[in-house]
């Protein structure tokens, strides 16, 4: 009998807590603006995965085509702390294994390619997390993660392929509130994606980092292809943040500045 009651009051405990989650908000129609373009920009972020020891040639010839990898493939990133980590789609690293994984990040106006450590990956949330041992300051804050990220909310993305060539756009879906239970939240929008974007920020109009750019849908009826809308995640942010921080402490003896 008191197994049964513990289980009851758990049950109406998970019940009243749920009941507390507020309603989802109208959105701000704000837009973003073109400040938040140009942060952006400055926090542009690419991936290469390669078997070449290093990618400098190809980064300093800013990207020309004779010089790439033979075997290149990659995505876009997304700055999220001060010291070198980020995020990205898992998909992006599906071609990973025993090759070497290059961050290309903008620092003091020049990009450079920095080997990265694949820290944690999640198929089933495509979301990784990786760490290359430079300093990022120019990197997102989330979004706050006690209130709705509304559905409509204008939004841009900045992916390395088409982010910068895209008008914005809003929100399909919205997110609700994080809970120290809650999981990763799969979200859509109405930016067309290409690849390379994968693994780029969604951000919304004041430039706080919404979440991860995953895929595109299309409806191909009689072999016409129709955009329908682009999927992206969003981590449980405090469990990431802790992740981090526990990876951070773990591998302190190893960090090195630029």
């Amino acid at each position: 009998m008191s197994r049964w009651l513990a289980l009851m009051s758990l049950g109406l405990g998970l019940v009243v807590f749920s009941s507390c989650t507020p309603p989802q908000p109208a959105a701000n129609p704000i837009p973003p603006s073109r400040e938040v373009y140009r942060t952006a920009a400055m926090r542009l972020t690419a991936i290469v995965v390669s078997s070449e020891r290093d990618v400098d040639q190809w980064v300093g010839s800013r990207f020309t085509r004779g010089d790439a990898p033979d075997d290149a493939d990659g995505g876009s990133a997304i700055p999220i702390t001060a010291d070198g980590y980020f995020l990205t789609a898992d998909h992006v690293l599906a071609s990973s294994d025993d090759r070497n994984v290059f961050v290309i990040y903008g620092r003091s106006g020049r990009l450079g390619a920095t080997k990265a450590r694949i820290v944690w990956r999640s198929a089933s949330s495509d979301l990784a997390v990786l760490h290359a041992p430079i300093d990022t300051p120019d990197h997102y804050q989330w979004t706050p993660t006690n209130a709705w990220v509304p559905r409509a909310t204008p939004v841009m993305h900045a992916g390395i392929a088409t982010g910068f060539k895209s008008s914005s756009g809003k929100l399909i879906t919205g997110i609700p509130p994080e809970t120290p239970f809650s999981g990763p939240r799969r979200f859509k929008h109405d930016i067309p994606l290409e690849p390379g974007d994968s693994g780029g920020p969604v951000v919304d109009g004041r430039g706080m980092l919404v979440g991860v750019n995953s895929a595109v849908e299309f409806l191909v009826p009689l072999e016409t292809a129709f955009f329908i809308e682009s999927e992206a995640n969003r981590p449980n942010v405090g469990k990431l943040m802790a992740m981090i921080a526990r990876d951070r402490k773990k591998n302190a003896s190893h960090r090195v500045s630029p």
